[in-house]
């Protein structure tokens, strides 16, 4: 059985880096991932969506939808960090 590198299956899959189609996978990856630290979190704090929606000020079906990856604006993503007392860091690569 031949094995294959990382890189590789994702460039064969998704396209080459920077390609449209590898940049629309990577985006949503990220969206994922952050949803999942946030749903992750917020159980964490024994905290319904009902609960974290309100102290953030949207609907419970937004945070459903950052918690699946669809709707992942830095702007929210910042309020319902803070909200879950959840730090962001950027850092120089």
């Amino acid at each position: 059985m031949k094995t294959m590198k990382a890189k590789d299956l994702l460039a064969k899959r998704y396209g080459k880096e920077g390609s449209e189609n590898r940049e629309k996978f990577r985006e949503e990856a990220y969206s994922y991932y952050f949803g999942e630290i946030i749903r992750n979190r917020r159980k964490e704090l024994h905290m319904s969506q009902e609960k974290l929606a309100e102290v953030v000020g949207k609907k419970r079906p937004y945070i459903s939808r950052i918690e699946n990856g669809e709707d992942v604006r830095i702007s929210n993503l910042l309020l319902v960090a803070n909200a879950l007392d959840l730090s962001i860091q950027l850092t120089p690569k």
